[in-house]
């Protein structure tokens, strides 16, 4: 029987173990032009213990940053300042691939430079309101994006991509999940195009599977995961013909061979198995477990093949160390969800790693 601890192969890197880091934003990068800093390389180090550790969302372009302080990989001081990062994580043994997020409509001009408003599939402002600097902000609506526009958005993925490789990632992952740019072009709300990147299910995954496409073309398909979150509502997104899209998708991705899907589970257990079957390579699982954070007990899933990884998200923050103490079965640190949702979305204080 398969252990969360067994080794596994991952486009052609070792896996220490089938514990992942979930990516969480952070908002930590200070440094000048949205560069990561010193405290992020400790951050990521500390939790290097995981089989693979998803970063932070990190915008591909200056227009796709949707909060304060977050990374980008679309310049060269913040290439060089990411390898800082990746050598910490990689001098203790770890492997850490970076999330590639574009916010899209999600977003405030406030966090862009020269006047530049948030993008998205089409004019429709997201409900509620967005963290900024200021405090928080109505959601403003988002300028459509032109058919060239979304042409040079998806070079921009691929230079990211690119980038990403050179400040020594061992991969990327495309954030597809939780209401950002390409999320909203699967979701029936926020993309209402009649034109060839909406209007039916096509039109409407046509978008991710093209970036996914030009990313693996870039860097190796070897490098490349996809994350998707089918049925979340999350930053107002509202999706009709769910199983359709995502098996769509899914059927879209595989002849790529990326190196996994990230499958950010609903309440819809029947659409993960199915979704598990068609995937051809590694099938990485962010199971439903709301309210309650992802636990311990999800490791069953791998024992019993319903995933290959189980990523691990709030629990991570609050023991860096998170797979010594899986495979001691404790004593764990409680997430603290008031720090964790607060209101600088810095949430926890890094723990030292503990025995």
């Amino acid at each position: 029987m398969t252990s969360a601890f067994d080794s596994h192969e991952l486009g052609g890197k070792r896996l220490a173990n089938r514990i992942a880091m979930a990516p969480m934003t952070r908002s930590r990068a200070y440094g000048p032009g949205a560069t990561p800093t010193d405290a992020m390389a400790t951050y990521y180090a500390q939790r290097a213990s995981a089989g693979l550790i998803i970063s932070e969302g990190v915008q591909p372009s200056v227009v796709g940053q949707g909060y304060p302080h977050t990374p980008g990989l679309h310049s060269d001081e913040q290439v060089a300042a990411w390898r800082t990062v990746t050598d910490a994580v990689h001098a203790k043994g770890g492997v850490i691939f970076a999330q590639l997020m574009h916010a899209g409509r999600i977003g405030h001009p406030s966090l862009l430079p020269d006047g530049l408003t948030p993008v998205g599939p089409s004019a429709v402002a997201p409900a509620g309101q967005i963290y900024t600097s200021q405090g928080p902000q109505d959601f403003t609506t988002p300028r459509e994006l032109t058919e060239q526009e979304i042409t040079e958005t998806i070079r921009d993925f691929a230079t990211a991509a690119r980038n990403a490789i050179a400040a020594g990632f061992d991969g990327v992952e495309i954030h597809g999940a939780n209401g950002y740019l390409v999320h909203q072009f699967l979701s029936a709300n926020a993309n209402q195009r009649t034109d060839a990147w909406g209007g039916t299910v096509e039109g409407r995954i046509r978008f991710g599977a093209e970036v996914a496409a030009a990313v693996a073309d870039a860097i190796g398909a070897e490098r490349v995961g996809f994350r998707i979150s089918p049925s979340n509502p999350y930053n107002d997104i509202v999706e009709d013909e769910t199983d359709a899209v995502y098996v769509a998708l899914v059927d879209r991705l595989a002849p790529l061979s990326l190196a996994y899907l990230h499958l950010v589970e609903s309440a819809d257990r029947d659409l993960t198995r199915r979704l598990r079957k068609e995937w051809p390579t590694t099938f990485i699982l962010n199971p439903f477990t709301h309210p309650a954070p992802t636990g311990p007990e999800a490791l069953e899933l791998i024992e019993d093949g319903t995933a290959d990884v189980i990523a691990f998200g709030a629990l991570f923050l609050a023991n860096p160390d998170l797979p010594v103490r899986l495979a001691a079965g404790g004593p764990f640190n409680s997430p603290d969800p008031a720090a964790f949702f607060g209101g600088d979305h810095r949430g926890y204080t890094d723990y030292p790693t503990l025995a």
